[in-house]
């Protein structure tokens, strides 16, 4: 059974940091795309930062240059890592994995197992 765990969040100031993490387990993480998403009350899910086999990584516009993500194979672990937040940034936050040849990293249809997601409050 496929399960995935989030941690790391919390509540920090605008231009403060936060690192996520995406514990999975019944399968590894290098078999998989494992993407980030985020949704706030009232909105639709939105992809942040994916990540798949042989290193390719995608990120949304509204991210880029602030965020990083990364794994550790050995921990079977993704990491994201969260810089400059914004108060647009508060929202909660999942990670989910599906197939390893994902072609719109950002979709969230494309995603098989999700995890139950983790609260980022950026106040201004």
């Amino acid at each position: 059974q496929v399960r995935l765990v989030e941690s790391g969040g919390g509540s920090v100031q605008a231009g403060g940091s936060l690192r996520l993490s995406c514990v999975v387990s019944g399968t590894t993480v290098s078999s998989h795309c494992i993407g980030w998403f985020r949704q706030d009350p009232g909105k639709e899910r939105e992809g942040v930062a994916a990540l798949c086999p042989r290193g390719v990584t995608y990120y949304a516009d509204s991210v880029k240059g602030r965020f990083s993500i990364s794994q550790d194979t050995t921990a079977n672990t993704v990491f994201l890592q969260m810089d400059s937040l914004l108060p647009e940034d508060t929202a909660i936050y999942s990670c989910a994995a599906g197939g390893a040849r994902i072609v719109t990293l950002l979709n969230r249809f494309a995603y098989d197992y999700w995890g139950q997601g983790t609260q980022v409050t950026v106040s201004s």
